[in-house]
């Protein structure tokens, strides 16, 4: 938010922090640095919670109030309802996309002559927080089902627009494509990453630029400016939109390197440093620096990179996902997205970073939309490095007030886990579990056909990767992943519950190898159960322990499950029912705990 303005105003009287005559503090949600925007999306049930009080014993009342930028009164308010221990909170809601703040109030009870409670409006001692300031993204910013390809093995755009059916028939909502700019040719890259490319090997997309032009411009092997927008209208038509990767890197063909050799860092002899990840190296690619020594150098070359979003925005293009963001300094990107969403609120940022937790945490904070995250790693229930702890962090932590996650079983650059020479039952339950505890996911081409082959026992990434290659796959092989993909998210649509992330709750199982976890939607009508076998060989078996008052099941009497993978109905009775689960022929359980409404 602009400071200086009316919409960032301080609490009226503020002496410390406090107005009034109430000490109003610990407002969630908020973020570690009060400059920087929580977030919500449009239609989400936003919950504020504060602590409130006042000297004495005179009883104390309050609400929360929602503004919008450029409205001068609240979009929305609530009553504060007390939690104990001068805990309240209040739930409102936005109903449209941009800046926002909120602000919490409180004052002392009054009562008139006849000891009738007098209005708020004649509060004396009315007080009113400081803002907390929010940014409202639309519905795509947490809740998304992600697809990758590479269009080059699909022989360019027109082959990726060939398949958009399938994948809309499969439920995926966003098609994601690494860069699709020319590749540069000196130190070109070959299969496996080796240091020799061949006159047809493609080299890898990240290398990006040639000749032919930068990050503006299209492969000429992928086809052209209006291929391209016909395939973003073949999405468009089929409820998809399209995700272009953003990566601020040259290869040493790029037209910058001749034209802005000070964009660049340089060793003591004078020649451009390349991009190095010990042990990797890469050098086909040369990063750029983002504080060079002249402040008119950089503001020359962070207005060229904020002009290459505009150029893609200008295609309809409103989901970035953004290379590396973690190696370009956090006031870069406080600076860029800022200025894109002033003028495009609608467009979206996903953080590549696999990076430390503070600096994860810190860009998300700094305005990215979603997150990559540990989720690849995390295999096992229990441990500070487990689903349970992980989630509980996610969802209920302070992070949870403005990141939000979006896991990836797989990428190009990561195989990890169970999948590393895995059976298609390792694959199955890490979509189930990807698919089920985020409302965003992605998973990389190939997944559905259980390509499980690593480079190595210690590298994570793929036999033959397809970043150096091309590579043709055959969809229509029997026995793929495709009918469970395409009914997990079937069932993600109908169930709102999958769409909140902090409504996740676990419980407790009688077997460390079995997990299981609910999701509610924001109103509570929509309740579900999911239970996954962690183990891709052996058939598992459980005792769940579930806090029935809060999944609203009866205590006393039997109640109805029913398994929306296998379409079978199950007459549980008690908090702790059985589950067995063979990984041959079953890998989950997604159980709806509201049978008053009709199936899909």
């Amino acid at each position: 938010m602009r400071e200086g303005g009316d919409f960032a105003r301080p609490g009226a009287g503020s002496v410390g922090g406090v107005t009034g005559r109430l000490v109003i503090e610990d407002i969630r949600p908020r973020t570690p640095h009060p400059s920087h925007n929580a977030k919500a999306v449009v239609g989400e049930r936003i919950r504020v919670t504060a602590v409130m009080f006042r000297d004495g014993h005179d009883p104390i009342e309050g609400r929360a109030l929602l503004y919008a930028e450029g409205r001068p009164d609240p979009v929305d308010t609530a009553p504060l309802e007390p939690l104990g221990n001068d805990e309240w909170e209040a739930t409102v809601t936005a109903s449209d996309v941009g800046r926002h703040r909120i602000e919490v109030q409180g004052h002392t009870v009054r009562f008139g002559m006849t000891g009738e409670v007098l209005g708020f409006d004649d509060a004396l001692d009315l007080t009113t927080s400081e803002p907390i300031r929010l940014w409202v993204d639309r519905e795509r910013a947490l809740v998304g089902a992600w697809y990758e390809l590479f269009p080059r093995s699909y022989g360019g755009f027109k082959g990726v627009k060939m398949r958009v059916p399938e994948l809309a028939a499969m439920g995926f909502d966003v098609l994601y494509v690494p860069p699709i700019h020319p590749i540069g040719r000196t130190f070109r890259k070959g299969p496996d990453n080796t240091l020799r490319a061949g006159p047809d090997d493609p080299g890898s997309p990240w290398a990006i630029g040639s000749e032919e032009g930068g990050h503006t411009a299209i492969h000429p092997d992928l086809g052209t400016a209006d291929d391209l927008a016909d395939l973003i209208s073949e999405l468009r038509a089929n409820g998809m939109e399209l995700a272009l990767d953003y990566a601020l890197q040259c290869s040493p063909d790029h037209p910058w390197v001749k034209g802005h050799p000070e964009w660049f860092h340089h060793r003591p002899d004078g020649t451009i440093a390349c991009a190095e990840n010990p042990p990797k190296i890469y050098q086909d690619i040369y990063p750029l620096n983002f504080w060079p020594e002249k402040e008119k150098d950089r503001k020359a070359m962070w207005s060229a990179c904020k002009q290459i979003f505009d150029h893609w925005i200008s295609f309809g293009v409103r989901i970035f996902r953004v290379d590396n963001p973690h190696t370009k300094p956090m006031a870069f990107w406080e600076w860029v997205i800022a200025e894109v969403q002033a003028e495009h609120p609608d467009v979206l940022f996903l953080a590549e970073a696999f990076t430390r937790p503070h600096v994860m945490a810190r860009l998300a904070e700094s305005g990215f939309s979603q997150s990559y995250t540990y989720f690849t790693w995390r295999t096992e229930q229990h441990g500070e490095e487990g689903l349970w702890a992980y989630m509980d962090e996610l969802a209920h932590g302070p992070v949870a007030d403005y990141m939000r996650p979006n896991f990836w079983p797989n990428t190009p650059d990561i195989l990890s886990g169970p999948l590393r020479n895995g059976p298609p039952s390792a694959f199955a339950l890490r979509y189930v579990l990807a698919a089920t505890l985020a409302p965003s996911y992605g998973v990389y081409s190939g997944y559905e056909l259980y390509e499980n082959q690593p480079a190595s026992e210690t590298n994570e990434e793929y036999l033959h990767s397809e970043k150096y290659e091309i590579r043709r796959r055959d969809y229509d092989q029997p026995g793929s992943l495709v009918p469970l993909m395409s009914a997990v998210n079937r069932i993600r649509r109908y169930h709102p519950a999958f769409a909140r992330l902090r409504s996740t709750t676990f419980f407790p199982t009688t077997n460390p190898r079995v997990v299981a976890y609910s999701k509610a939607s924001d109103d509570g009508s929509d309740r579900v159960l999911v239970v996954v076998n962690l183990d891709p060989h052996d058939t598992q078996e459980a005792f769940i322990h579930l806090d029935l008052g809060q999944l609203r099941l009866p205590a006393t009497s039997s109640y109805l499950v029913y398994d929306e993978l296998s379409q079978e109905t199950y007459t549980w009775a008690g908090a702790d029912p059985f589950v067995r689960l063979d990984p041959a022929n079953r890998v989950a359980h997604i159980f709806s705990l509201n049978l008053s409404t009709e199936r899909p």
